[in-house]
């Protein structure tokens, strides 16, 4: 197994990249919890949480797909939906005049990559 260490690693550092994003703007707004109600911070701490919430299983399944083994183009491609999906989700969510499709784009690549290892594992499973 090699490819899913790749993914991770690479959804690590967005991770800790949207995590000093907020760092900087409690900072700067003097914010210590929440977001008082600036919209900015409260854009990323969802951007941040959003992250929270979808990567971890899509990254589980990744491993379990790549376990079976998986044809090695099949990870390659779920880790980049993941990864592609993630980076357009945060960019799109973090805009306080959102772009819509940026977001939404973002959200089809990480739910596909979700659903298309989920399926596989299935397939694999019950066949």
């Amino acid at each position: 197994m090699s490819i899913t260490p790749l993914y991770a690693a690479l959804l690590a550092l967005l991770f800790v990249f949207l995590s000093f994003r907020i760092i900087r703007l409690r900072r700067a707004l003097q914010v210590g919890l929440g977001d008082a109600g600036d919209k900015q911070l409260g854009r990323a701490i969802r951007v941040h949480a959003n992250f929270a919430e979808y990567v971890p299983l899509a990254l589980v399944l990744l491993f379990f797909v790549e376990a079976q083994p998986a044809p090695f183009w099949w990870v390659h491609l779920l880790g980049l939906l993941l990864l592609v999906g993630r980076l357009l989700h945060a960019y799109g969510l973090g805009q306080v005049n959102e772009t819509l499709i940026f977001r939404m784009i973002g959200m089809i690549m990480t739910f596909s990559s979700v659903i298309f290892a989920a399926v596989y594992l299935l397939v694999t499973v019950l066949v």
